[in-house]
């Protein structure tokens, strides 16, 4: 899919109706993320509690709040998510994957991975793919891998569509935009250029949006856009994801439930 063919399809997203069905949808899309640091116990409960309640897709926390998270989840369908090399994303392979194997041995489902940017931005962009493969051995069968590619800080569309392919033949299981730590996050158009790479791999990696995404307009676009580029059946938990911390509460609200978040 050419680059103007990508543009179209960002601007007609733009204009993508929140509905109603369109926000029950992406309620069962989410991450709900809680990455402030230092959370107490209670407030990582409470997350899950919502978590459980409204069935998102997942539960996103640090490691070290992921033994509080675990029993809330136990029994639910809501899997539960963690970082590594995070935010910064830096290029000491081993320690990532130490990190990796940690998360997963404390409980994680899933481990969300920063690339290592600095790397990147000077051009090694094999450095993502033997990280994606350390961490790919390091978390083991049935662990959700997912690359961070921070791409308000790639900027380039090139470079990220390298970074992005370069995790998909290592191993990798869903393309993520950002961190939500840096200036720039989520954007439409690189959404739509690992969208692209997801549709080169024929819909077996999947994507995930974050960084700054708070509205159901929001989220009706960024689905508008992953289904015009992968077809409307894609889209699924196994597939897409929004990594949000207040997403939850406006879907809820546009969706017709008024139990509050």
């Amino acid at each position: 899919m050419s680059s103007p063919d990508l543009r179209a399809l960002v601007e007609a997203a733009r204009c993508a109706a929140a509905t109603p069905e369109t926000a029950r949808r992406a309620i069962g899309l989410i991450d709900l993320t809680s990455l402030k640091g230092g959370e107490p116990s209670v407030e990582i409960e409470e997350l899950c509690r919502r978590a459980v309640e409204h069935g998102t897709a997942a539960v996103c926390v640090y490691a070290e709040a992921v033994s509080a998270a675990r029993p809330v989840l136990a029994g639910s369908a809501v899997r539960l998510a963690t970082v590594a090399n995070f935010p910064y994303g830096g290029d000491d392979i081993a320690a990532v994957a130490e990190e990796t194997a940690a998360a997963v041995a404390a409980g994680a489902d899933e481990v969300d991975v920063v690339a290592p940017i600095s790397s990147l931005l000077d051009g090694d962009v094999g450095l993502v793919g033997e990280l994606i493969e350390a961490c790919r051995a390091a978390a083991g069968p049935g662990i959700t891998l997912k690359v961070i590619l921070e791409t308000g800080t790639l900027r380039e569309p090139d470079l990220i569509t390298a970074a992005a392919r370069a995790a998909v033949m290592a191993g990798v299981d869903f393309l993520k935009t950002s961190t939500g730590k840096s200036e720039v996050g989520a954007t439409l158009e690189a959404a739509a250029t690992l969208l692209a790479v997801c549709r080169e791999a024929d819909g077996r990696v999947g994507f995930k949006a974050a960084g700054g995404i708070r509205t159901a307009a929001d989220a009706a676009a960024y689905l508008q856009l992953a289904d015009s580029i992968l077809g409307s059946g894609w889209a699924s938990p196994r597939t897409f994801r929004f990594g949000a911390s207040s997403l939850l509460g406006d879907l809820l609200g546009r969706s017709g439930d008024h139990s509050g978040y």
